[in-house]
């Protein structure tokens, strides 16, 4: 709606967090967002493993990333999922792209739930909020947690004053 309201024509969401239940930071940015995929789950496992569980790495993945590095994108990858996340948390990386929605969030939310902040990449403003629902099941109950929301908050702070180091 942000991205219609702008005329931004790209935008992409980022999940971040500074600190995680591991220790080190997290970025996962989403090549999809609430879109539904019907009947396809994550990539293929391993990331093929050579074309033992598909080519769609080797097919469509591999290029991509080949036109981008021509374009001076600083892009490693394909990386399986299952070990992608963790070597970003080391340092290795500095985001990770997931190609679907539930596979970069079922990673973030299990390393940084209620540190997270959703940053919304591209808008020609400053635009965060918390890592999770409105959690309407549980509002006027006195129990919610605020610390997404408090994250999301220092974050557009720290974003709109310019110090993208924090990020």
């Amino acid at each position: 709606m942000l991205a219609a309201l702008t005329r931004t024509p790209v935008v992409c969401m980022m999940m971040a967090a500074e600190k995680t239940s591991i220790g080190g930071p997290l970025r996962v940015i989403l090549a999809t967002t609430h879109l539904p995929l019907v009947a396809l789950c994550a990539l293929n496992p391993h990331a093929s493993d050579g074309g033992l569980f598909g080519d769609e790495e080797e097919r469509i993945m591999k290029p991509a990333v080949d036109v981008l590095r021509s374009r001076g994108v600083d892009i490693a990858g394909p990386i399986p999922a299952d070990t992608v996340f963790i070597r970003s948390i080391r340092g290795e990386f500095d985001a990770v792209i997931a190609p679907y929605h539930d596979v970069g969030m079922a990673a973030f939310k299990t390393a940084a739930f209620g540190q997270g902040v959703n940053v919304t990449l591209g808008l020609p403003f400053v635009r965060t909020s918390p890592d999770h629902g409105t959690a309407i099941d549980i509002a006027g109950r006195g129990i919610a947690d605020p610390s997404s929301m408090e994250e999301a908050i220092r974050l557009a702070i720290a974003l709109a004053r310019g110090r993208e180091g924090e990020i």
